[in-house]
């Protein structure tokens, strides 16, 4: 399949039993899960059955699964318990990740707070972030997933070449890759709206990090208009990006066999709305 597509589940009552279920009822082919409060420190352990029937489900109905690690993650923070604190969070997510089967945990690519400069949050990123790459030594690890921002603060990533630095400063592991949100990048200051807006971005995307790099795209609408630099998800072609970036979306080399996750509003009835029309608009672009 060229492009699964899916979305973001919930598991408040059980990895498999509620994710999956929730996933087959959008008749999703990939699926994102939290596994701790995304707005807390919690580094809860998981339950041995539901992670073995998640991993195993999942493996039976080639569905493949992600991680969204906690949105508290900050590499850049000038708060030293902030960046312990971050370092604790992600190594649960990404051993977490392992234990379900999961092919990538997504973590945002923080802000550079207190005022100091990008270069020092970058170098801070590199002591903390790499060791937690380097532990990744199983074939069965994870690949660890930079999300960028919609640009808001002192972000470290929000614009296609951003990633350039964070690479570098990661030294281009072997492990590392990159979700694209499409609202996080329209947001940022990318229209993707415009003639091949969206080739163009997806083009300045891999000359930045290089093909191969592009593991999972968040496929979202925007409530706001480019530029605004401003997170709010929209329904797909409700919003202000629209459908037609996402047809263009398919036909791009470098999204070739890389999944959809949907995080988009409306609740059950909206996400299989959602999945449904980005599977129309996968069969437009390949027919």
């Amino acid at each position: 399949m060229r492009n699964p597509i899916g979305g973001h589940v919930p598991v408040a009552g059980g990895l498999a039993k509620v994710g999956l279920g929730y996933a087959r009822e959008l008749a999703a082919e990939a699926v994102q899960v939290f596994v701790a409060n995304p707005r807390g420190w919690a580094t809860p352990p998981g339950n041995p059955a539901q992670d073995e029937l998640f991993r195993s489900e999942c493996a039976a109905d080639a569905v493949p699964a992600y991680v969204h690690a906690p949105y508290l993650i900050n590499f850049g923070s000038h708060t030293e318990a902030t960046v312990e604190r971050s370092v604790l969070s992600l190594r649960h997510s990404l051993r977490r990740a392992r234990a379900i089967g999961a092919l990538g945990v997504v973590v945002h690519t923080g802000s550079a707070t207190g005022g100091r400069p990008r270069e020092e949050a970058l170098a801070q990123v590199r002591t903390h972030m790499l060791p937690l790459l380097d532990e990744l030594t199983h074939d069965d690890d994870p690949f660890l997933l930079l999300e960028s921002t919609a640009g808001q603060g002192s972000s470290l990533c929000s614009r296609t070449w951003d990633f350039g630095p964070y690479f570098e400063a990661l030294d281009s592991h072997p492990r590392l890759g990159v979700c694209l949100d499409t609202c996080h990048i329209y947001a940022a200051g990318h229209d993707l709206t415009g003639p091949a807006g969206m080739r163009q971005t997806l083009d300045l995307l891999v000359d930045t990090v290089g093909e191969g790099r592009l593991k999972l795209i968040h496929a979202n609408d925007s409530k706001d208009v480019v530029g605004a630099h401003k997170d709010r998800h929209e329904n797909i072609g409700a919003g202000h990006i629209g459908s037609e970036p996402f047809r263009e979306l398919f036909s791009h080399p470098a999204t070739e066999d890389v999944p959809l996750i949907i995080e988009t509003p409306g609740g059950r009835d909206g996400h299989a709305a959602d999945v449904a029309l980005l599977k129309e608009l996968r069969g437009a672009a390949s027919g």
